[in-house]
């Protein structure tokens, strides 16, 4: 069977500005100086760049790569779209080592495309989850060390941590994590997961209509007014399911986060861990499972590469 690695808009430029520009401006070039969709025409001639164009309404030139993630970018729109499919298609994530090599780009280079990339992946302005009588499970999990600065000797309900802080989730990074039913998970980095910061996020994210499902954790307690029923299943006595009451889609989630992050990743410094969180986010969300595959992944990545920017001082 063929590769889609094969195709040609991996392997030459103008193929690759020209797919990239089919999914950016389906219905033709867009100046995203003025908006305008008229009298723009491609600019020829030896020395003109690949895929440029220039706007006769604001008299100005542009490429496909404005206003994306690709902007003032010196890299090759082919390197880009390989990047990308890597990125996508890998379930447990790929490695900037892994990615300079396979590129045969510069290490900066590759983490710098990677942190865009996943710039790309992240979803925004995103409606409740659940209604409709639907199953929202909610869970969190605990991943690296938080800094020097953020060290706790007591919980956050007061009381001192037992062995000196060496077990369990003390000092460590928490990840709450929204998972609906046979669909899609929204993951937050909780700076402080207390009972109301977790309550806020729940509260926020997740239709009234929806069944909730969580542990016994006491971060949940007093869901059920907020909600139409909050039914927990009591992990303390071993009970994991209990009839259609689990967390385990959430469980299974964290499993994949976790793989990725001990075995690919390795070290993710706290400041970057969201990015991280919506790169798994958006992998799970647009999973075979739900209809669709690694080239239908990318180009959901692309989609998502318009209208944001990331400047290497931002990501540093």
């Amino acid at each position: 069977m063929k590769s889609v690695l094969n195709d040609k808009h991996f392997h030459d430029e103008k193929a690759a500005y020209k797919w990239v520009e089919a999914r950016v401006w389906p219905e033709g070039p867009v100046c995203p100086h003025c908006g305008g969709v008229e009298r723009i025409s491609a600019m020829k001639g030896k020395s003109t760049r690949i895929g440029a164009y220039k706007c006769y309404q604001c008299r100005k030139p542009f490429t496909v790569k404005v206003g994306t993630i690709f902007e003032s970018s010196h890299i090759p729109m082919k390197l880009w779209l390989q990047a990308i499919f890597l990125m996508t298609s890998s379930k447990k994530g790929i490695s900037s080592n892994q990615l300079h090599r396979t590129l045969g780009c510069t290490l900066k280079t590759a983490w710098f495309m990677s942190h865009r990339i996943r710039e790309a992946m992240r979803e925004g302005g995103l409606a409740p989850m659940g209604g409709g009588g639907g199953i929202v499970e909610a869970d969190e999990t605990y991943f690296g060390k938080v800094g020097a600065a953020k060290t706790r000797t007591k919980t956050t309900s007061g009381r001192k941590f037992t062995k000196g802080g060496r077990t369990g989730p003390s000092n460590k990074r928490e990840i709450l994590s929204l998972v609906e039913r046979g669909g899609k998970v929204r993951s937050f980095h909780v700076q402080n997961a207390d009972k109301v910061s977790v309550a806020n996020i729940v509260k926020e994210n997740v239709s009234r209509e929806t069944r909730l499902h969580t542990d016994e954790s006491r971060l949940y307690h007093g869901a059920d007014e907020y909600f139409q029923t909050h039914e927990t299943v009591k992990h303390s006595i071993k009970e994991y399911a209990r009839g259609d009451i689990h967390v385990n889609s959430a469980e299974g989630f964290f499993g994949i986060f976790k793989r990725g992050m001990r075995g690919v990743y390795q070290h993710c410094s706290e400041k970057h861990l969201h990015r991280y969180l919506a790169e798994y986010d958006f992998r799970y969300n647009h999973r075979i499972a739900l209809g669709t595959n690694d080239e239908g992944r990318a180009a959901m990545a692309l989609k998502g590469a318009v209208g944001k920017r990331l400047t290497y001082e931002t990501i540093g």
